[in-house]
């Protein structure tokens, strides 16, 4: 299992961003949670495959219809537990 950080910026804040990622999340088995930064920027820490890992990135730089995605950062982590993914 391996566990990833992300920083969204843009147009994130209001839109429905942490609850989408966190449906999409949810449908690709990963566990973390994802949170807003007080830069406007979304925060979001997820643990699972490698491969779903990258799905999730992938539908990161795009995020929900309302959502402008300027840039998506990308940070391994050492490997992290969650019992779910959650919104905070």
């Amino acid at each position: 299992m391996a566990s990833v950080r992300f920083i969204v910026s843009g147009i994130v804040q209001g839109v429905f961003f942490r609850a989408s990622a966190q449906a999409r999340a949810r449908e690709l088995g990963l566990t973390g949670f994802a949170k807003n930064r007080a830069d406007g920027g979304v925060e979001v820490v997820a643990s699972g495959t490698s491969e779903a890992l990258s799905e999730l990135e992938t539908w990161l730089h795009a995020g929900p219809p309302a959502a402008h995605v300027d840039a998506v950062e990308r940070e391994d982590l050492a490997p992290q537990e969650h019992t779910d993914f959650a919104r905070r």
